[in-house]
């Protein structure tokens, strides 16, 4: 059963790029992993070429779910949406009510999620809590330390 990944032009090259080098570079360093370890050799007592077979599988799995991921990539742009209430690509500058700290985040699908860059994905507490909120609007939010109340100051692209 596929589902339709929604991602941005810009993620979905990136990913592309990444399945590229995998699919060329990384199978030839991982073969030739494996010739040398081979070259060692009994293959039954043999640490290195199990490792590094291991290994190979390892990439072939990742190999398996980027070109899954990208097959069932659908594209969206920020500009499909408008600005009235938060969507996915929404960027949004919401200020916690207890700590008063205000900050920005952009609400992306999970598989483009990265909170280091402030990319929140739709299906986490706060995106979650965020879909559908108007400016002014209070997003209350059950995280594990608790009940926590984020009000939406603005709604950009």
């Amino acid at each position: 059963m596929s589902r339709t990944v929604y991602m941005t032009k810009e993620r979905i090259k990136e990913l592309e790029e990444e399945l590229r080098l995998l699919q060329t570079r990384g199978r030839k360093e991982m073969a030739m992993k494996i010739a040398e370890a081979r070259s060692h050799g009994d293959l039954s007592e043999n640490a290195d070429y199990d490792a590094a077979k291991d290994e190979q599988g390892l990439l072939e799995l990742k190999i398996s779910k980027l070109s899954d991921t990208l097959s069932n990539a659908e594209v969206i742009d920020a500009d499909e949406f408008p600005t009235d209430k938060v969507y996915i690509l929404s960027k949004v500058k919401i200020k916690n009510q207890k700590t008063g700290k205000i900050s920005d985040y952009q609400l992306v699908s999970q598989e483009e999620a990265d909170f280091e860059k402030n990319k929140l994905g739709v299906t986490s507490p706060i995106g979650k809590a965020l879909l559908g909120k108007k400016i002014g609007e209070i997003a209350e939010i059950n995280v594990p330390a608790g009940k926590t109340l984020f009000e939406v100051l603005d709604i950009y692209k």
